[in-house]
Protein backbone atom coordinates (compact mmCIF):
# COMPACT_ATOMS: atom_id res chain seq x y z
CA UNK A 1 0.00 0.00 0.00
CA UNK A 2 1.44 3.34 -1.08
CA UNK A 3 1.52 6.18 1.38
CA UNK A 4 1.90 9.82 0.57
CA UNK A 5 5.16 11.24 1.92
CA UNK A 6 4.49 13.87 4.49
CA UNK A 7 6.08 17.23 3.99
CA UNK A 8 8.53 18.27 6.70
CA UNK A 9 7.15 20.84 9.11
CA UNK A 10 7.75 24.44 8.13
CA UNK A 11 10.12 26.18 10.50
CA UNK A 12 9.87 29.94 10.66
CA UNK A 13 12.77 31.85 12.15
CA UNK A 14 11.97 35.29 13.47
CA UNK A 15 14.51 37.87 14.66
CA UNK A 16 14.80 38.25 18.37
CA UNK A 17 13.42 41.24 20.14
CA UNK A 18 15.82 44.17 19.97
CA UNK A 19 15.81 45.82 23.37
CA UNK A 20 18.55 47.24 25.52
CA UNK A 21 17.98 44.53 28.13
CA UNK A 22 18.24 41.73 25.55
CA UNK A 23 21.44 43.16 24.10
CA UNK A 24 23.01 43.48 27.55
CA UNK A 25 22.07 39.87 28.28
CA UNK A 26 23.79 38.86 25.03
CA UNK A 27 26.95 40.67 26.10
CA UNK A 28 26.91 38.81 29.42
CA UNK A 29 26.30 35.49 27.65
CA UNK A 30 29.29 36.22 25.39
CA UNK A 31 31.58 37.56 28.14
CA UNK A 32 34.37 35.25 26.88
CA UNK A 33 34.23 37.11 23.57
CA UNK A 34 34.44 40.44 25.40
CA UNK A 35 37.50 39.17 27.26
CA UNK A 36 39.12 37.99 24.02
CA UNK A 37 38.49 41.30 22.21
CA UNK A 38 39.83 43.27 25.16
CA UNK A 39 42.99 41.19 25.27
CA UNK A 40 43.40 41.55 21.50
CA UNK A 41 43.11 45.35 21.71
CA UNK A 42 45.75 45.44 24.46
CA UNK A 43 48.17 43.27 22.49
CA UNK A 44 47.68 45.12 19.20
CA UNK A 45 48.06 48.62 20.61
CA UNK A 46 51.79 48.45 21.26
CA UNK A 47 52.71 45.69 18.83
CA UNK A 48 55.93 46.46 16.93
CA UNK A 49 56.64 49.56 19.01
CA UNK A 50 60.07 50.23 20.46
CA UNK A 51 58.87 51.54 23.82
CA UNK A 52 55.79 49.38 24.22
CA UNK A 53 53.72 50.05 27.33
CA UNK A 54 56.11 52.87 28.32
CA UNK A 55 53.94 55.11 26.14
CA UNK A 56 51.28 54.86 28.85
CA UNK A 57 53.63 56.92 31.05
CA UNK A 58 55.36 59.04 28.40
CA UNK A 59 52.17 60.55 26.99
CA UNK A 60 50.89 62.11 30.24
CA UNK A 61 54.44 62.96 31.40
CA UNK A 62 55.24 64.91 28.23
CA UNK A 63 51.88 66.68 28.36
CA UNK A 64 52.51 67.50 32.02
CA UNK A 65 55.92 68.95 31.12
CA UNK A 66 54.43 71.21 28.43
CA UNK A 67 51.67 72.45 30.75
CA UNK A 68 54.12 72.95 33.63
CA UNK A 69 56.46 75.12 31.55
CA UNK A 70 53.99 77.26 29.63
CA UNK A 71 51.06 77.43 32.05
CA UNK A 72 52.62 76.76 35.43
CA UNK A 73 55.97 78.57 35.15
CA UNK A 74 55.25 81.26 32.54
CA UNK A 75 51.50 81.96 32.80
CA UNK A 76 51.48 81.38 36.59
CA UNK A 77 48.19 79.43 36.49
CA UNK A 78 47.18 78.66 40.11
CA UNK A 79 47.00 75.10 41.39
CA UNK A 80 45.28 75.56 44.76
CA UNK A 81 48.48 75.13 46.75
CA UNK A 82 49.46 71.81 45.12
CA UNK A 83 52.73 71.51 43.18
CA UNK A 84 51.71 72.23 39.62
CA UNK A 85 53.22 69.06 38.03
CA UNK A 86 51.32 66.87 40.51
CA UNK A 87 48.18 68.96 40.02
CA UNK A 88 48.28 68.49 36.23
CA UNK A 89 49.34 64.85 36.26
CA UNK A 90 46.48 63.98 38.62
CA UNK A 91 44.07 65.36 36.03
CA UNK A 92 45.82 63.76 33.07
CA UNK A 93 45.62 60.21 34.46
CA UNK A 94 41.80 59.91 34.26
CA UNK A 95 41.77 62.03 31.11
CA UNK A 96 44.10 59.63 29.33
CA UNK A 97 41.77 56.75 30.23
CA UNK A 98 38.78 58.66 28.88
CA UNK A 99 40.49 59.89 25.69
CA UNK A 100 41.83 56.46 24.74
CA UNK A 101 38.54 54.74 25.54
CA UNK A 102 36.56 57.33 23.58
CA UNK A 103 38.77 57.08 20.50
CA UNK A 104 38.84 53.30 20.54
CA UNK A 105 35.13 52.81 21.10
CA UNK A 106 34.04 55.47 18.56
CA UNK A 107 36.08 53.79 15.80
CA UNK A 108 35.54 50.19 16.92
CA UNK A 109 32.77 49.23 14.47
CA UNK A 110 34.43 50.74 11.40
CA UNK A 111 37.81 49.27 12.36
CA UNK A 112 36.20 45.81 12.56
CA UNK A 113 33.98 46.15 9.49
CA UNK A 114 34.94 42.71 8.10
CA UNK A 115 33.94 41.06 11.32
CA UNK A 116 30.69 43.01 11.59
CA UNK A 117 29.61 42.25 8.02
CA UNK A 118 30.34 38.50 8.04
CA UNK A 119 29.16 37.01 11.33
CA UNK A 120 26.65 37.85 14.03
CA UNK A 121 27.79 38.55 17.55
CA UNK A 122 26.79 41.15 20.15
CA UNK A 123 27.97 44.37 18.53
CA UNK A 124 28.14 46.06 21.91
CA UNK A 125 31.23 44.02 22.73
CA UNK A 126 33.36 46.00 20.26
CA UNK A 127 33.09 49.48 21.82
CA UNK A 128 33.04 48.00 25.32
CA UNK A 129 36.26 46.04 24.74
CA UNK A 130 37.98 49.20 23.48
CA UNK A 131 37.03 50.96 26.71
CA UNK A 132 38.19 48.11 28.95
CA UNK A 133 41.54 47.90 27.14
CA UNK A 134 42.35 51.41 28.33
CA UNK A 135 42.34 50.27 31.97
CA UNK A 136 45.80 48.73 31.55
CA UNK A 137 47.38 52.06 30.57
CA UNK A 138 45.39 53.73 33.33
CA UNK A 139 46.86 51.39 35.96
CA UNK A 140 50.41 52.09 34.73
CA UNK A 141 49.86 55.86 34.69
CA UNK A 142 48.25 55.76 38.15
CA UNK A 143 51.30 53.97 39.55
CA UNK A 144 53.48 56.70 38.03
CA UNK A 145 51.32 59.32 39.74
CA UNK A 146 51.95 57.71 43.13
CA UNK A 147 55.70 57.88 42.42
CA UNK A 148 55.45 61.57 41.52
CA UNK A 149 53.44 62.27 44.67
CA UNK A 150 56.09 60.52 46.77
CA UNK A 151 58.82 62.67 45.17
CA UNK A 152 56.94 65.79 46.27
CA UNK A 153 56.27 64.37 49.73
CA UNK A 154 52.51 64.01 49.22
CA UNK A 155 50.51 61.14 50.67
CA UNK A 156 46.98 60.03 49.81
CA UNK A 157 44.29 60.44 52.44
CA UNK A 158 41.49 58.06 53.41
CA UNK A 159 39.52 59.54 50.49
CA UNK A 160 41.53 57.30 48.16
CA UNK A 161 38.96 54.61 48.94
CA UNK A 162 36.53 56.51 46.68
CA UNK A 163 38.92 56.41 43.71
CA UNK A 164 37.25 53.36 42.07
CA UNK A 165 33.96 55.29 41.96
CA UNK A 166 35.52 58.17 40.03
CA UNK A 167 37.27 55.68 37.75
CA UNK A 168 33.92 54.02 37.08
CA UNK A 169 32.44 57.43 36.25
CA UNK A 170 35.24 58.06 33.72
CA UNK A 171 34.64 54.65 32.11
CA UNK A 172 30.88 55.21 32.01
CA UNK A 173 31.41 58.62 30.38
CA UNK A 174 33.59 57.06 27.68
CA UNK A 175 31.04 54.30 27.04
CA UNK A 176 28.14 56.77 26.93
CA UNK A 177 29.81 58.97 24.31
CA UNK A 178 31.67 56.18 22.49
CA UNK A 179 28.58 54.03 21.92
CA UNK A 180 26.70 56.85 20.25
CA UNK A 181 29.67 57.92 18.13
CA UNK A 182 30.44 54.33 17.08
CA UNK A 183 26.90 53.92 15.76
CA UNK A 184 27.05 57.29 14.01
CA UNK A 185 30.43 56.51 12.42
CA UNK A 186 28.95 53.54 10.55
CA UNK A 187 26.70 55.89 8.57
CA UNK A 188 28.75 59.07 8.72
CA UNK A 189 32.50 58.66 8.36
CA UNK A 190 32.88 62.34 9.28
CA UNK A 191 32.91 61.18 12.90
CA UNK A 192 36.45 59.86 12.46
CA UNK A 193 37.66 63.28 11.28
CA UNK A 194 35.73 65.26 13.89
CA UNK A 195 36.77 63.09 16.84
CA UNK A 196 40.30 64.55 17.34
CA UNK A 197 38.88 68.07 17.39
CA UNK A 198 36.16 67.01 19.83
CA UNK A 199 38.70 65.36 22.15
CA UNK A 200 41.06 68.36 22.06
CA UNK A 201 38.25 70.82 22.76
CA UNK A 202 36.98 68.63 25.60
CA UNK A 203 40.49 68.60 27.10
CA UNK A 204 40.58 72.38 27.45
CA UNK A 205 36.99 72.45 28.72
CA UNK A 206 38.04 70.15 31.59
CA UNK A 207 39.91 71.56 34.63
CA UNK A 208 43.15 69.69 34.01
CA UNK A 209 45.62 72.54 33.54
CA UNK A 210 43.66 74.93 35.75
CA UNK A 211 41.51 74.56 38.90
CA UNK A 212 37.75 74.77 38.88
CA UNK A 213 38.08 77.28 41.72
CA UNK A 214 38.64 79.93 39.05
CA UNK A 215 34.89 79.73 38.42
CA UNK A 216 32.49 81.55 40.74
CA UNK A 217 31.07 79.20 43.40
CA UNK A 218 27.50 79.44 42.09
CA UNK A 219 28.53 78.21 38.64
CA UNK A 220 30.55 75.17 39.70
CA UNK A 221 27.61 72.72 39.83
CA UNK A 222 26.84 73.69 36.21
CA UNK A 223 30.42 72.73 35.37
CA UNK A 224 29.31 69.19 36.16
CA UNK A 225 27.49 69.15 32.82
CA UNK A 226 30.95 68.21 31.61
CA UNK A 227 31.23 64.79 33.30
CA UNK A 228 35.01 64.76 33.06
CA UNK A 229 35.11 67.89 35.21
CA UNK A 230 33.52 65.87 38.00
CA UNK A 231 35.94 62.99 37.39
CA UNK A 232 39.05 65.18 37.50
CA UNK A 233 37.92 67.09 40.58
CA UNK A 234 37.03 63.78 42.22
CA UNK A 235 40.48 62.37 41.48
CA UNK A 236 42.21 65.39 43.01
CA UNK A 237 40.06 65.20 46.12
CA UNK A 238 40.55 61.44 46.47
CA UNK A 239 44.32 61.48 45.96
CA UNK A 240 45.44 64.89 47.15
CA UNK A 241 42.75 65.82 49.65
CA UNK A 242 42.13 69.04 47.76
CA UNK A 243 39.17 71.05 49.03
CA UNK A 244 35.80 69.63 50.02
CA UNK A 245 34.19 66.54 48.47
CA UNK A 246 32.84 67.55 45.03
CA UNK A 247 29.26 66.67 45.99
CA UNK A 248 27.09 68.89 43.77
CA UNK A 249 29.56 68.64 40.88
CA UNK A 250 29.61 64.83 41.01
CA UNK A 251 25.84 64.65 41.34
CA UNK A 252 25.35 66.67 38.15
CA UNK A 253 28.06 64.73 36.29
CA UNK A 254 26.60 61.37 37.31
CA UNK A 255 23.12 62.42 36.21
CA UNK A 256 24.44 63.54 32.82
CA UNK A 257 26.34 60.26 32.33
CA UNK A 258 23.35 58.09 33.26
CA UNK A 259 21.11 60.01 30.84
CA UNK A 260 23.74 59.93 28.09
CA UNK A 261 24.36 56.21 28.57
CA UNK A 262 20.63 55.44 28.31
CA UNK A 263 20.22 57.52 25.14
CA UNK A 264 23.33 56.01 23.52
CA UNK A 265 22.20 52.45 24.28
CA UNK A 266 18.75 53.13 22.84
CA UNK A 267 20.19 54.64 19.67
CA UNK A 268 22.78 51.86 19.28
CA UNK A 269 20.17 49.10 19.59
CA UNK A 270 17.81 50.92 17.23
CA UNK A 271 20.30 51.19 14.34
CA UNK A 272 22.25 47.97 15.04
CA UNK A 273 20.31 45.94 12.44
CA UNK A 274 21.62 48.12 9.61
CA UNK A 275 25.30 47.92 10.54
CA UNK A 276 26.15 44.96 8.29
CA UNK A 277 24.37 46.53 5.29
CA UNK A 278 25.87 50.01 5.61
CA UNK A 279 29.38 49.34 6.81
Amino acid sequence: MLTVAQEPPLLRIHPGQSTVASRLREVWAHKELLHFLTRRDIQVRYKQTALGAAWAVLQPVLTMAVFSVFLGALAKVPSDGIPYPVFVFCGLVPWQLFAYALGGSANSLVANERLVSKVYFPRLTLPMSAVLAGLVDFAIALASLFVLMALYGLRPTWAILTLPLFTLLAVATAIAVGLGLSALSVRYRDVRHALPFLTQSWLFATPIAYPSSLLPERFRPLYGLNPMAGVVEGFRWALLGQGNPPGALILVSTSVVVLGLALSLLYFVRVERSFADII
